[in-house]
């Protein structure tokens, strides 16, 4: 039998857990242990835990066979992360998997220099001071970079595409979010290469994101471009829902924004990549050093539209556009 446990520490100081688990139980660990630490909700991690224990069934290594994994989950609490990754190291964990942007790789990164951390981010991981360069990683530390902060400007152009005019397009950013600056910047000159003005909004706490998107329609905006940010992400469905009562079409970077409801993305796999991950941390397991091991970018891009959404949008969408689209949802 397989246990797969998602655990989210309580309160601060105390010494209450929170855990979810997933259909199946196994009894006692089988084989080396990989800690899975995710700076977001144990359900954000059941969307794509699949795609990792198949990269990882790819180097041989099999959840429950000959392998175990420990899931931990911080449910947005970055301050709750040191404790998890503590969890891990007394558990003697072989491997650590960090994800959900680059705070859950620095926390592992500060307590371990000796046990091997993969990272999954989407922000720019030499930038974040993880590793000191993409090729020949350094330390103990290498894995999957998602580049989605560099996609804004190919957002916007596709944005542009969707909803055609001169009215003002509103764009999100997380000021919190290590790559915010560079979002903006391409944001910016993407918008000034169109010839079509943008309206920057900012969000970083759940109470800012309704005044924030509410700002843009009232100031013009006719469509919405939400930057990629993982607090965003775990966000979706408020996200999806506020676009739509303030009929703003809008263009994110996952695709599983567009399955319950939004309107467009463009960006890299995730799924692949923590599928990509999975490899990563079975190359180590088998004795590769991380240092060596140079970090894994995207190489599966999707463009994914909602008809559905369009059409409660009133919104007629170009068939160039729809015949570039990697999947329709109609």
């Amino acid at each position: 039998m397989r246990r797969r446990e998602f655990i989210a520490f309580a309160g601060l100081g105390t010494a209450a857990v929170h855990m979810a688990l997933l259909p199946a139980a196994r009894a006692q660990q089988v084989g080396p242990l990989i800690g899975f630490v995710h700076s977001l909700s144990s359900s954000y991690i059941e969307n794509f835990a699949p795609a990792f224990r198949a990269g990882l069934a790819e180097t041989g290594y099999v959840d429950g066979r000959n392998v175990s994994i420990a899931y931990r989950a911080a449910d947005g609490r970055y301050d709750l992360l040191a404790g998890l990754v503590t969890d891990l190291i007394k558990q003697k964990a072989a491997v650590i998997v960090a994800a959900g942007g680059t705070e859950p790789a620095k926390v592992a990164q500060a307590a371990t220099s000796t046990i091997p951390i993969v990272f999954v981010s989407a922000a720019d991981p030499v930038k974040a001071g993880l590793i000191a360069s993409l090729n020949r990683p350094g330390g103990n530390l290498t894995g999957v970079s998602l580049i989605g902060s560099t996609l804004e400007a190919k957002r916007l152009e596709m944005l542009n595409q969707l909803v055609p005019g001169q009215a003002p397009i509103g764009v999100l950013i997380n000021p919190t979010y290590p790559d915010a600056g560079l979002q903006r910047r391409e944001s910016e000159t993407a918008a000034s290469a169109m010839k079509r003005p943008i309206i920057v909004a900012t969000a970083s706490t759940d109470s800012e994101i309704e005044p924030a998107i509410a700002s843009l329609a009232q100031a013009g905006a006719e469509a919405l471009l939400v930057a990629q940010d993982v607090f965003f992400n775990s966000r979706r469905r408020q996200l999806t829902v506020l676009a739509t009562d303030h009929k703003l079409p809008a263009i994110y970077n996952q695709r599983e924004y567009v399955e319950i409801g939004g309107l467009a993305s463009y960006g890299t796999s995730f799924k692949d990549g923590y599928r990509q991950a999975g490899v990563l941390a079975g190359k180590i397991l088998a004795g590769a050093s991380p240092a060596e091991q140079p970090v894994t970018q995207p190489t599966k891009f999707e463009f994914v539209v909602n008809l559905r959404t369009a059409k409660a949008l009133g919104l007629t969408l170009p068939t160039a556009m729809l015949a570039l689209a990697d999947e329709v949802i109609e």
